[in-house]
């Protein structure tokens, strides 16, 4: 008889492993059953040794950490804390941050590759250059890719910035595009604004973070475009026509908010 084949699904990181358990089984991320998914990915990994799958140092770490939450989650709850201390005692509360912030970088990582997919399988029609006024300079084509390859720079110097911070604060994605916007006003009316300077001014990389997610958001409701006015010039934000009105009943922006909570 031919062998058995055993196919083990792949997964990049271990925090798409443990994204993919959660999601399988439509579990809260919020309130994660350590137990149960420790002993999942304890599984996984056990059935990639025998199947000799080269798993690196990260999954072994995040194992390592799973055990700790469990072994503390089993420790009784200190019965003097008030109920908001011991939420904010929650072991799990770590690890469900990086799972959101994991999961909203592949969300627009998914979001970059289908663009780009739609971009190769476009046609656009030559002819289209003589319904195109003499005046109108529609710039040169800039993709949510470069983007993130400037972000990318960005950040790698950002590693060797020295950084001097008195008091360290959430920055949401919702308060960012409210800053854009502050930006546009201060720039005047038809001026864009060139979007590396603003990611440069921001003191931390989860600010940086923050604002990348913000400008994605403002892309997506139509409410700015992307330029670039020479070619490897700098990259800026324009105002879409739809700019006012994405802001002026501020329900987009409520929306975004409430979907990053």
């Amino acid at each position: 008889m031919p062998p058995l084949n055993i196919h083990l699904e792949q997964y990049e990181g271990p925090l798409d492993l443990l994204l993919d358990l959660i999601r399988k089984q439509q579990i809260d991320i919020k309130d994660i059953p350590i137990a149960t998914i420790t002993a999942q990915y304890l599984e996984y990994m056990r059935q990639a040794r025998e199947m000799d799958m080269d798993l690196g140092a990260e999954f072994v770490y995040m194992a390592a950490t799973l055990i700790h939450i469990k072994s503390k989650m089993l420790l009784p709850r200190d019965p003097a804390l008030a109920p908001e201390a011991a939420d904010q005692e929650d072991p799990r509360r770590e690890l469900v941050e990086r799972l959101l912030e994991h999961e909203r970088f592949k969300n627009a990582a998914e979001m970059l590759q289908q663009k780009r997919l739609i971009e190769e399988n476009v046609w656009s029609n030559p002819q289209m250059k003589s319904f195109v006024g003499e005046d109108e300079d529609p710039g040169l084509a800039i993709t949510l890719f470069d983007l993130v390859k400037s972000l990318g720079d960005l950040l790698e110097r950002a590693k060797n910035r020295p950084v001097y911070e008195v008091e360290s604060s959430d920055v949401t994605v919702a308060e960012m595009i409210r800053y854009l916007h502050d930006q546009f006003r201060e720039a005047g009316p038809d001026q864009p604004v060139f979007i590396l300077r603003v990611f440069e001014r921001q003191r931390s990389r989860r600010a940086m973070v923050a604002l990348f997610l913000a400008v994605l958001e403002m892309v997506r409701i139509q409410a700015v475009v992307l330029i670039q006015k020479d070619l490897f010039g700098e990259i800026a934000l324009q105002r879409h026509s739809n700019f006012e009105a994405a802001f002026a009943s501020g329900e987009p922006i409520a929306a975004i908010e409430k979907g990053y909570t």
